[in-house]
């Protein structure tokens, strides 16, 4: 049973997409512009709990799983990583907004989700008014700038992307493990509340939710990487204002330059460091809320 926030309809949604029908698991409630919120990993649409209620007293808030995540669709990935390449996940968001009526919309993703709402502006920009992003620098920047402090620190960006079965097989032997491991080193599970953490344990010990999640990161580091590259070979750029925040005691913050690594790739750009780890939207709700009704008006 996924987590529910106060006055949201939890809702899916049938997307028919080039691998097939996708379920998507959402969250919508409050009123005004639409908002997008999107999670990381390995995480779950609960990560915005603290979050979500509050800006929905200013916008309508739709907070959705994303494929491989949660309660949407797990469908096994194709030998090319396509069916979890940031595109095909944008695709299932944007149809997902359209249909309810929204075609243009605010759009905010932390982690994982910040990569597939870099991605979803880029292909859809007619839709994206303005996006925030937490505590990522692109991903092409981030693997060309590989230094061995960030191989050490992120050293699961490495391990995931190795061909199934190997990280699969490993993390099934003991998913606590993995997740007290992964998600503890960067903030401590103290973070999560009890209902959080048990969703979130719940993906990585679904043995089709760790495939979903091994593939989004085998995507990152090859299709994805070439769909970055056209974009950069073409002078494709992010046209609506973009801002980014980062956690001043996490790893981004470290071994790379937001700000600058974002400038090369969109036009009008903001942003900040803040009093946090990796985990904006659980660590410091209310330092994000502000910040988010600041910037999406």
């Amino acid at each position: 049973m996924s987590i529910s926030f106060p006055g949201f309809e939890s809702k899916q949604f049938s997307v028919n997409s080039i691998d097939g029908p996708i379920e998507i698991s959402y969250l919508i409630g409050g009123k005004g512009p639409p908002l997008l919120l999107l999670h990381g990993f390995p995480q779950t649409k609960a990560i915005w709990s603290q979050v979500a209620p509050e800006l929905a007293k200013h916008f309508t808030v739709v907070a959705a799983d994303l494929r491989g995540y949660g309660a949407s669709s797990k469908p096994h990935g194709n030998a090319d990583h396509s069916t979890y390449s940031k595109r095909s996940i944008a695709a299932d968001q944007h149809t997902l907004m359209k249909s309810l009526g929204f075609n243009q919309f605010f759009l905010l993703g932390h982690d994982r989700g910040g990569r597939v709402s870099h991605r979803l502006a880029m292909d859809f920009p007619e839709s994206v008014l303005r996006l925030m992003v937490l505590d990522i620098s692109p991903t092409l920047t981030m693997y060309e700038n590989t230094t061995m402090e960030f191989a050490k620190g992120y050293w699961h960006w490495f391990f995931l992307i190795q061909p199934e079965p190997i990280p699969e097989t490993m993390i099934g032997a003991n998913p606590e493990y993995w997740l007290k491991n992964h998600m503890g080193r960067h903030a401590g599970t103290g973070i999560f509340s009890p209902e959080r953490w048990s969703e979130y344990l719940a993906g990585a010990s679904l043995p089709e939710g760790m495939h979903a999640m091994c593939e989004d990161y085998r995507a990152a580091a090859s299709i994805d990487l070439m769909h970055d590259r056209d974009d950069r070979a073409a002078g494709k750029m992010l046209q609506m204002p973009l801002k980014v925040l980062w956690g001043e005691h996490g790893l981004v913050n470290k071994c790379f330059r937001p700000l600058e690594d974002w400038k090369a790739v969109a036009i009008d750009v903001s942003g900040e460091a803040v009093p946090s780890g990796h985990y904006i939207p659980e660590e410091i709700p209310a330092t994000l809320i502000s910040k988010a009704r600041e910037f999406f008006g």
